[in-house]
Formats: C-alpha cells, sequence, structure tokens
C-alpha cells in the first residue's frame, strides 16, 4: 500500500541537503495560504506579481545614477529613485500576500545607505514596524554565538580542533556512528560533526521546559562519521550556547550581551524569548494570529533579537568594518580579521565554493561571493547576506513565515552590486523551474534493513530504493504500512526525505507528525538520522533518533514480505 503526502519544506529548520542552496528566481513574489484543517499545514499558493519589473528597473537606474550622486554631495545613500522602486515593491507584497511587516537596511563600506520598516509590528494595536524595530532572528542567531565561540579560540580558552565534550562541564554526546571526540569544536561549528536535525520550542503554558543536559542525553548522538556529512543541527549550535556558558563562567545571555553586542554597539540587541521585551514585533502565523512566545532547548541557535539596524552593524563588523554607535564613534573590532577569514571559509566536504564555514552559509551568488545565514522559524523570516568583495551586507526580517525575506533581499542586493549581478538574477528569474528528481546510482539501489534507535528502544526500519522511487515501513506489525519517501533526494552519498509514520516516543507523540530522515550510504551501510518532525503550524519541534541499515538485496523488492 502507498501513501502519498505532499510535505512543506522549510530551508532553515529542514534544510536542503549539501550543495543545495536557496535560490533567488522568484522577484517578488504574493504568498498567500489557504486555511487547512486543524492540525495540518496550510498549503502554499504563490502568485508571480510583475516578477521582473523590480530587477528591471535597478538595472536601469544602476546604469543611470551611479551610488551616491545625490544633490549637495550629502552622505552617501540609494539614489532616490532606486528607493522609491524598492518601497514601492515591498508596499506592494505586504498588501498583496498579508505579511504583517517587513523591515530592511543595506550598507556598503562601512555606511548605512538605506534602512526603514514598512507594515504593522503589532497589527492589533497599529505599532508601524521600523528599523529599530526587534524582530526574532531564528537561525541567524548562528553567526552570533559562533562570533563568541571565536573570541574565546583568539583567547586561548578554547581549540578548534578538541573535542566540544571537552568544554561542556559533565554533559557529553553519545558516540554511535562515530566517535565522540571527532565531534570537535570546528565541525560543531560547520554542522560537520554529526550530530543529527533538532529543534523545539517550548511554548507559553507548556507544561514542559526546556532541560538541555537532558536534550544532549536523550539527542545529542553523533549519528555520522565526523567530518563527512553535512547535516544542520541547532542542537550543535544549541551546545555552543553552553560551551560558551561554560568557558566564561558566566551565562550565555550575559555573555552575549557584555562580550558582543556592546562593543560592536548593539543596545537593544538581545537574547530571550521575546516576552515582555519592548519595541518588539509581534509574530504571526499565515492568518494573522498572534503566536505564543516560546523558548528552546538550543538558544545559541535561534534566541537572539534584533533590529534590521543593528543587524546591518552586525554584518558591517565581519565585511571588517567598523560600524559607528549612536555618538558617531567607531566600535571595537570584537574578532582580529584574519578570524573572520577563517569563518568566511568552507569547511564542509566536497565544493569548496558552495558550502558552510564556521556560523556562516558561503555560495557565489550569481557570480559574487556571499556570505550569509538565514532564518526561518514560526512567525519568523529573516535574511542577512554579506557581499565580502563588494563591502555589501542586506538585512531584511519578517515578522512571519514567508518565503518573500530572501527575494527581496536579492533585489536590494540588485541596487548595489554590480550590473552583472541584476542582469543574471533576471535572466535566472526568467529561465523556467527546473522540476525535481530523484535518480538512485546503482550501489544505492536494493532493500536496506535495520533499526531506528530512540531513547527509549528501537523500531525496526526497512527501505526499498528504486531507480525513481524509495519506498519506507517503519515499525512492524499490521501497523507497519509501506510509504513513499517524499521530496526524495540523493547528493555526495546521503539520501534524504520526508515520509508518514510515527515516532512512539512520550516526547514525539505530543502532537502529530511526519517523518524526516539523512541517512549516510557507504560500503553497504546506512546511517544517520531519522527525526519526528510536528505538522501543525506551530512546528513543535523535529527529534531525532539514530538509524542504521544493512543492504540486504541489490534489487528494489528482493525481500520476501511485501
Amino acid at each position: 500500500m502507498h501513501l502519498i503526502l505532499a510535505l512543506r519544506k522549510s530551508t532553515d529548520l529542514h534544510p536542503p541537503l549539501r550543495g543545495e542552496t536557496t535560490d533567488m528566481s522568484g522577484s517578488m513574489i504574493t504568498e498567500r495560504r489557504r486555511a487547512g484543517r486543524p492540525g495540518r499545514r496550510a498549503n502554499l499558493v504563490r502568485t508571480a506579481t510583475r516578477p521582473f519589473a523590480v530587477v528591471a528597473a535597478l538595472l536601469a537606474f544602476a546604469v543611470a545614477t551611479p551610488l551616491g550622486a545625490q544633490p549637495g554631495g550629502g552622505r552617501a545613500s540609494l539614489p532616490a529613485a532606486t528607493r522609491a522602486v524598492l518601497q514601492s515593491g515591498i508596499r506592494r507584497l505586504l498588501d498583496s500576500a498579508g505579511v504583517p511587516s517587513i523591515a530592511v537596511a543595506i550598507a556598503r563600506d562601512g555606511v548605512v545607505l538605506w534602512e526603514e520598516g514598512f507594515g504593522y509590528a503589532d497589527v492589533e494595536r497599529r505599532v508601524p514596524a521600523t528599523a529599530t524595530t526587534l524582530y526574532s532572528l531564528a537561525s541567524i542567531s548562528k553567526p552570533f554565538t559562533a562570533t563568541a565561540v571565536m573570541q574565546l579560540v583568539e583567547q586561548g580558552r578554547v581549540q578548534l580542533d578538541r573535542p566540544v565534550d571537552d568544554y561542556l562541564g559533565g554533559m557529553r554526546l553519545t558516540g554511535l556512528a562515530g566517535d565522540r571526540s571527532g565531534a570537535t569544536v570546528r565541525r560543531v561549528l560547520s554542522h560537520t560533526a554529526g550530530l543529527p536535525l533538532h529543534y523545539r520550542f517550548f511554548y507559553t503554558g507548556d507544561s514542559i521546559v526546556p532541560d538541555v543536559p537532558r536534550t544532549i542525553e536523550r539527542y545529542g548522538r553523533v549519528v555520522f562519521p565526523p567530518g563527512e556529512v553535512y547535516s544542520y543541527s541547532n542542537l550543535g549550535f544549541g551546545i555552543l550556547g553552553e560551551l560558551v556558558a561554560h568557558v566564561a563562567g558566566t551565562s550565555y545571555e550575559t555573555y552575549m550581551r557584555e562580550k558582543v553586542f556592546r562593543p560592536l554597539g548593539l543596545t537593544t540587541t538581545t537574547v530571550g524569548t521575546g516576552a515582555g521585551l519592548a519595541n518588539s514585533a509581534v509574530r504571526y502565523d499565515s492568518r494573522r494570529r498572534a503566536i505564543p512566545f516560546y523558548d528552546f532547548d538550543h538558544r545559541g541557535a535561534s534566541a537572539v533579537y534584533s533590529s534590521a539596524h543593528e543587524l546591518v552593524l552586525f554584518g558591517m563588523s565581519h565585511l571588517k568594518r567598523r560600524p559607528r554607535d549612536a555618538s558617531g564613534r567607531a566600535t571595537a573590532a570584537v574578532l582580529a580579521d584574519s578570524t573572520i577569514d577563517l569563518m568566511q571559509r568552507v569547511a564542509t566536504p566536497g565544493d569548496t565554493a558552495n558550502g558552510y564555514g564556521l556560523g556562516w552559509g558561503i555560495d557565489d551568488a550569481l557570480g559574487v561571493r556571499r556570505v550569509q545565514h538565514t532564518g526561518g522559524m514560526p512567525g519568523v523570516s529573516t535574511v542577512l547576506s554579506l557581499y565580502p568583495t563588494e563591502g555589501v551586507a542586506v538585512v531584511v526580517l519578517s515578522n512571519q513565515s514567508s518565503g518573500l525575506v530572501g527575494r527581496i533581499a536579492a533585489d536590494i542586493a540588485a541596487a548595489v552590486l554590480p550590473p552583472s549581478f541584476g542582469a543574471a538574477l533576471a535572466a535566472r528569474r526568467a529561465a523556467p523551474p527546473v522540476a525535481a528528481s530523484f535518480a538512485a546510482p546503482p550501489d544505492l539501489r536494493g532493500e536496506w534493513r535495520g533499526t531506528v534507535r530512540t531513547y527509549d528502544g528501537t523500531l525496526p526500519l526497512v527501505l526499498r530504493v528504486d531507480s525513481s522511487e524509495v519506498r519506507v515501513r517503519l515499525g512492524d506489525g499490521a501497523g507497519a504500512l509501506w510509504t513513499l519517501l517524499n521530496n526524495a533526494g540523493y547528493r555526495d552519498g546521503v539520501i534524504g526525505g520526508r515520509f508518514l509514520g510515527t515516532i512512539p516516543t512520550a516526547e514525539a507523540r505530543r502532537v502529530p507528525h511526519v517523518i524526516s530522515l539523512q541517512l549516510q550510504a557507504r560500503n553497504g551501510t546506512m546511517r544517520g538520522w531519522v527525526a519526528a518532525s510536528a505538522t501543525a503550524e506551530t512546528n513543535d519541534y523535529s527529534l531525532s533518533s539514530y538509524a542504521e541499515l544493512t543492504r540486504t538485496a541489490t534489487a528494489a523488492g528482493g525481500g520476501q514480505d511485501r
């Protein structure tokens, strides 16, 4: 029996296989969501609104009006006509897509060229969004945490190639697919330590509260041989937050405020849930309902709040520019230039130009090198893009989950990057979409049998890999049904996808979920993670367990049972 479910992807919480990047192909895309039944993900409908008009207009202005050519020789800024095109496009999106607010900022060579808020930070109270409104950053918290870790490395208090366990006091990872000693600080920073997918939101009023030691005990498992696989892990950066606290002898929140935020002049940037935080944007779901506050068991991955104004200052610091504080004085450099270079060097296996460094994603964005991080959680979509060769930093923040922010960030970047960037962007958007497909190489095809090892037991797992599809069965008995692996992908020896099923642990059973997996196939064995991923729009968690399978037949369907 085949059960097929169309599963929504999130490039932040459920990132693609390494080597795939979030594209910028849709210009000014309207997103609206159809309300589904309670407990079901909303269906996403996209409608293009003037898909090339913004980029075409920006290209025309870029040729006609040099940056900063303002009457009277005033401070450098975006040309008024360019700014008007961008403002018009953003306002149109807010009206058509129902996104409550967007805040943007762009800087070049240490100077903020433009920053502005659109829409409402608080819809009910009609509080306008501004460039100084505080937004939840989600995974843009990771470059902040990486900055703190690298400060400790510079001070000689942390060594990049020592096991992260050495800096966690009594907490320890569990080695399964590889020795935990291989999970070094460097590898945790680059998502190559072998740790699994993990995120968890603890909403106000929940009976369960974050317990980091228990999280590390249950989910801090080395599920890939360290150094071999890029596997995006919020848990890893949560562990780095614990490292900062343990080594510094203070809380993670205090260290970030005293050693990272304040020295950079980020006087309102903070770590927390947002509860009681003045001048902050309310997070909204797809129906514009306010989302309750939530905490994490991985604050170092997800818990920073900042504004477009202050986030672009942070971006400047990683472009080796010293931003100025409110009084006009240059702020302190919190990292050496050589450390910044190291963080922006690809540290993932394979492609040396596109991958992940130490707290940053790195790629060639249409001919211009880009250092970037995005963020996505319930009620949050964020982008911070740096173009080091051009000295450009771009910020786009929203208080609703939306695919718009990356496209807006690309349009803003096109206003100041070389015209070739805008031309390449327009050409990519004009190209027809390429349909995703799965094609299994011969050495992957066949039947694979093994187990999923949860924190309180094991489940049988079988994969049958055909040339163009994968079928999965989890568990045994009458309730164990064959299902298709949706969104199947295979790259660099790693297979990934999602399927219908249930992980029967007490923590996973709290809300309805589907199952995600990412497994490395090598020498007749698959190892990796299988995660219960919540399906409600609140997206409560992805909780991973270790999976190990052995190839038992060389042709799909070669097993005895069906």
